[in-house]
């Protein structure tokens, strides 16, 4: 809103208007003195535009684009803290689960204890575990909490508000494959709006010293975009292998879990053999999730660099 503001502000201003404005005064006038200065003040402003105006190299497209520039990135943030908040939700899982965990690892030290099998010090090590487990939870939840009021107050809910935050959209399979990255890395120049500003302001220069200046910046920016939009490429295919990987090792996990369960039903697999291959489960199906999120993310990153929001740095 600021941002609208400001442009709307800043649009159809210039030197003429002050000029067409300026009322010289008659001689005669009571008020003669202080409106001369008056005049004399707003001729001045106007003059000090028309020098500014000289090596300004802004304009209304270049207002505009960055306007745009700017929504557009707002929009990214959130939904990356779309993404930040069910990761946040993933770690909660996570945590509940090393608790659980620690929980039944310090019942068995004490067991162990009581039979002789563990000493002292092995039943404080699995307390301490669990005692830091246990905090983790406190920090996941109110990491939960702080993000996901972030995300809210950025889409204009208010402070507090009770807002229900529904899931992600799955990752697109493969989508390197179907990037014709060539093709991309010009999209990505002739999209960027930090490299239409430049041209703007390169076409606007008066001197030949401002338009050099510009132009420099302007050459080492469109190499800067073809890097960047190359990082978010090789990002994007790390984040497909592993995402691939993790959904493999989840495929193993369930296939283990199914034949525990048949185990335990025939009673040929002890309750504590069975709750720690629960354990490496779920792990794995958060961890599945997790590296879902990340490729989510690194496709979305991807696709805003190559429409306009790769660094021109």
């Amino acid at each position: 809103e600021k941002n609208r503001i400001e442009y709307k502000d800043y649009q159809g201003k210039d030197s003429n208007e002050i000029e067409s404005s300026i009322e010289y005064p008659d001689s005669d006038d009571a008020n003669y003195g202080s409106a001369l200065a008056a005049a004399q003040r707003s001729e001045a402003s106007a003059t000090q535009m028309r020098e500014q105006g000289d090596n300004n190299v802004d304009d209304a497209n270049v207002k505009a684009w960055g306007y745009t520039q700017t929504e557009k990135s707002l929009v990214q943030q959130a939904q990356n803290l779309m993404i930040q908040y069910w990761n946040a939700q993933e770690n909660l899982k996570s945590v509940q689960n090393q608790v659980s965990k620690a929980e039944k690892d310090y019942e068995t030290a004490n067991l162990k204890l009581s039979s002789g099998s563990a000493t002292q010090t092995d039943v404080l090590d699995a307390k301490e575990t669990l005692l830091k487990a246990q905090a983790s939870i406190t920090t996941a939840e109110s990491n939960i909490a702080s993000t996901k009021e972030s995300l809210c107050q950025m889409l204009g809910w208010k402070y507090g508000a009770s807002v229900e935050i529904c899931a992600l959209p799955d990752p697109q399979e493969q989508m390197s494959a179907s990037i014709n990255f060539e093709e991309d890395i010009a999209k990505a120049q002739e999209n960027n709006y930090q490299l239409k500003i430049l041209a703007r302001q390169v076409n606007n220069a008066m001197t030949s010293t401002l338009k050099e200046q510009y132009q420099t910046t302007l050459t080492s920016g469109k190499e800067a975009v073809k890097s960047n939009v190359q990082s978010a490429y090789q990002n994007l295919k790390l984040s497909e292998a592993q995402y691939e990987q993790a959904k493999r090792s989840l495929e193993l996990e369930e296939k283990t879990k199914q034949t525990n369960d048949r185990k335990l039903a025939a009673g040929l697999i002890s309750q504590n053999a069975y709750q720690s291959a629960t354990y490496s489960y779920e792990s794995a199906s958060v961890a599945k999730e997790t590296a879902a999120m990340s490729l989510l993310q690194a496709q979305f990153a991807y696709q805003w660099a190559v429409d306009g929001l790769a660094s021109t740095q």
